[in-house]
């Protein structure tokens, strides 16, 4: 069997993909270049080589999460552009856990000049985002925005999202939020 060889720009995708994966399980700090590496099928060197850092990788992690809520939110929006048509939205990209954990990491190396930068940059663009396609107040992004960040939380806390840890407190909360949230039996 042959082995189809892929472009630099298909490898370089394989990487993201597989950095989205490890950084998502162990944040920016817990993360190596060679478990990324091995989880892309390369070599650490090839992916210092089409990344540069590490650091230079997570911003390319983050920046790519970003852009994936951001045409999320976007294509929500050509059908329905209010608020309830782009939080469904969110809920769909909760069943993608590692995206929302690799958002979380990334404001929690917000102290670090560069990823704190970009993290504040696109968290912005986001807020904007959302005011310009719905046309929401302060006050109404402000809330979409807060329930987005604690659906955030609960997902990488895993009692929200498909493989979600079904707990009393969760369900109250994911209530109050019209969320439907099958549990374990029943998926």
């Amino acid at each position: 069997m042959t082995k189809i060889r892929l472009t630099a720009a298909e490898r370089g995708e394989e990487v993201l993909q597989a950095a989205v994966v490890a950084f998502g399980a162990a944040g920016y700090q817990g993360t190596k270049t060679d478990e990324i590496a091995r989880l892309a099928g390369v070599s650490q060197p090839y992916v210092i080589r089409l990344f540069g850092t590490k650091q230079q990788l997570f911003l390319a992690v983050s920046n790519r999460v970003c852009d994936r809520i951001e045409e999320a939110f976007r294509q929500a929006a050509e059908n329905r552009p209010d608020l309830d048509s782009l939080g469904r939205a969110y809920e769909d990209l909760m069943a993608e856990r590692e995206l929302l954990v690799v958002l979380l990491h990334g404001f929690s190396a917000g102290a670090d000049p560069e990823i704190g930068d970009v993290s504040r940059k696109r968290f912005g663009q986001i807020h904007q985002l959302i005011r310009d396609l719905t046309g929401a107040s302060a006050e109404e992004t402000r809330q979409f925005l807060a329930t987005g960040m604690l659906l955030t939380v609960m997902t990488a806390m895993q009692v929200a999202g498909p493989d979600r840890i079904p707990l009393p407190w969760a369900d109250e909360l994911l209530g109050t939020m019209k969320i439907h949230q099958p549990s374990r039996e029943t998926d």
